[in-house]
């Protein structure tokens, strides 16, 4: 290990004291990772597989734990992201052939995020028109193409402080609410604990395993991971000391994702009764808050709002959180694959802008099956992760005293094995 990595871990910046607002990065995590995924993938595979899944939420929320505290680990060691540290350590073919992946998903993604926010405005302020289903449509590329230019204005023009200003606002909104709303709903208790503590997948029509899959990879973000890494340089985070509280910030945020997850999958259970055109597409989110005024009587329409106003909150702070950091994503890989240009933001700027725009032309494309493989195809990032952090935290000339525990090895072992499984299960149906 070098001796300037040596200096690092022993010579703090700033020294880091545990409080709300060292939470912050951890929050924005959340906020960034608890949105389309969470909110539409974790109501509609309640709606087919019932309670009997959350064991999954839990289980991606514990595994997405590891993996992005083994990055802070990296990061704390070295002073380097992982994708910089892959660069460095193994080669930049690294970055060429995360690339192609980071593309690809980043349209998946945009397209699911545009029409969730869409969707969740809609199923607030119905498109007009004879026809719902054609209406609900249209309601959802207008409005999500809206989103998205309202989301690039206020990061571009609000800079950091508002962005991390409006995500706190709004995940405190939306956690309130849709948990609130899980509650009032009254679930059978008994089945809900079943459900965490009892690993089941259904059968669904041969679906079961698929679902499973996507509810593991769209609860608590995907490639969003990664985004961790500039919000601890815009907090200042660099040395061993500042383990504990990226530790402490990062249980908070999934401790958050895992209570909003969990809450989805029971509202989405509740209502295994919705049928034909409302049980899927662009009037699910609608369909749902009529259900949940229905079901609760005399409140019931304060909670149908208060509900559709928290699934808005959480699909547009996803929204904000993927547009303000993704792009430095595909900045920082420009950069490393080009040195000489390493300075300049065009780049980032231009994958922005993309980002924002060119993704609407697949929100004509089935909303579910949109969810669907916009989480299955996230999914596959956690097992790369959870593979390159075996491979890099283990050495200790690398990383020094801050290197993997045993616990860390085996569960980042656990779930590439468990992907790898479940891979060639899907492949051989």
């Amino acid at each position: 290990m070098t001796g300037e990595n040596e200096s690092r871990l022993q010579s703090p910046t700033k020294v880091p004291r545990l409080s709300l607002a060292a939470l912050a990065p951890g929050l924005l995590l959340a906020a960034t990772g608890v949105g389309a995924g969470d909110l539409a993938t974790g109501a509609m595979a309640g709606s087919k597989l019932g309670t009997t899944v959350l064991w999954a939420v839990v289980v991606a929320a514990v595994l997405k734990y590891f993996v992005n505290e083994g990055l802070a680990r990296w990061q704390l060691a070295t002073g380097s992201t992982m994708l910089e540290g892959l660069a460095q350590r193994v080669g930049k073919i690294t970055i060429w052939l995360f690339m192609p992946y980071l593309l690809f998903w980043s349209f998946f993604v945009a397209v699911a995020l545009m029409g969730a926010c869409g969707a969740a405005m809609n199923a607030m302020l119905p498109w007009p028109g004879d026809d719902p289903q054609k209406s609900a449509q249209i309601g959802r590329v207008v409005y999500g193409v809206l989103h998205s230019l309202v989301a690039v204005a206020l990061i571009r023009v609000g800079g950091f402080v508002w962005f991390e200003r409006v995500m706190s606002l709004l995940v405190g909104l939306m956690f309130c609410i849709v948990i609130g709303t899980a509650l009032a709903i009254g679930p059978e208790w008994s089945e809900v604990l079943r459900g965490l503590v009892w690993p089941t997948i259904p059968h669904a029509d041969g679906d079961g395993l698929s679902w499973t899959l996507a509810l593991v990879g769209g609860i608590g973000g995907t490639v969003t991971i990664l985004c961790y890494s500039y919000w601890m340089r815009e907090d200042g985070r660099e040395g061993k000391a500042w383990l504990a509280t990226c530790r402490a910030d990062l249980a908070s945020g999934y401790g958050v994702t895992a209570a909003f997850g969990i809450a989805m999958v029971i509202i989405g259970s509740e209502f295994l009764s919705l049928e034909g055109d409302v049980s899927k597409g662009t009037r699910f989110l609608a369909g749902l808050g009529k259900e949940i005024e229905s079901r609760l009587g005399a409140i019931g329409w304060y909670c149908r709002w208060g509900f559709l106003l928290g699934a808005w909150s959480a699909v547009f702070t996803s929204m904000l959180g993927v547009w303000q950091s993704v792009p430095k994503i595909f900045g920082e890989c420009h950069g490393l694959l080009r040195p000489e240009s390493r300075d300049s933001a065009w780049g980032e700027w231009i994958y922005g802008l993309l980002l924002a725009s060119v993704p609407a032309v697949g929100l004509f494309v089935d909303f579910t099956s949109m969810q669907k493989t916009y989480s299955v195809v996230g999914a596959m990032f956690v097992p790369l992760a959870a593979a390159v952090l075996l491979y890099m935290n283990r050495r200790a000339d690398w990383v020094g005293t801050l290197r993997s525990s045993l616990v860390t090895q085996v569960i980042l072992a656990l779930a590439l094995l468990a992907f790898f499984v479940a891979g060639v299960y899907e492949a051989i149906s």
